[in-house]
């Protein structure tokens, strides 16, 4: 439970992160653009994100991208939608082979 306190703090600057992760978060912090293949999702019934377009951080991915929200779906995605999750998963890696495999994903969807 204090690891989960803690990060809850961190995340609301309230507590000091692990020094030795300062390097990896000075690099995120430069916001570096992401070249592999993504598929961002949002959960509809997240009460902490509000579900979107994927257009606030479109400009970020500069490689193959997709955005997908997930409906009926809350917070913990990979609990509530685990099927959804493992899809879009696949879909990334199957970016790689050809996209006849990607779009069978996209048909289950």
């Amino acid at each position: 439970m204090p690891i989960v306190i803690h990060n809850y703090r961190w995340r609301l600057s309230l507590a000091q992160g692990e020094s030795r992760y300062e390097p990896i978060e000075k690099r995120l912090a430069a916001v570096p653009k992401i070249a592999v293949p993504t598929i961002t999702l949002d959960a509809e019934l997240d009460p902490f994100t509000p579900a979107g377009n994927g257009s606030s951080y479109r400009d970020h991915f500069t490689g193959a991208y997709e955005h997908r929200t997930l409906h009926g779906v809350g917070h913990n995605v990979p609990q509530e939608a685990p099927e959804a999750f493992a899809r879009a998963v696949s879909t990334c890696t199957a970016s790689e082979r050809p996209a006849k495999a990607a779009a069978a994903w996209r048909a289950l969807d």
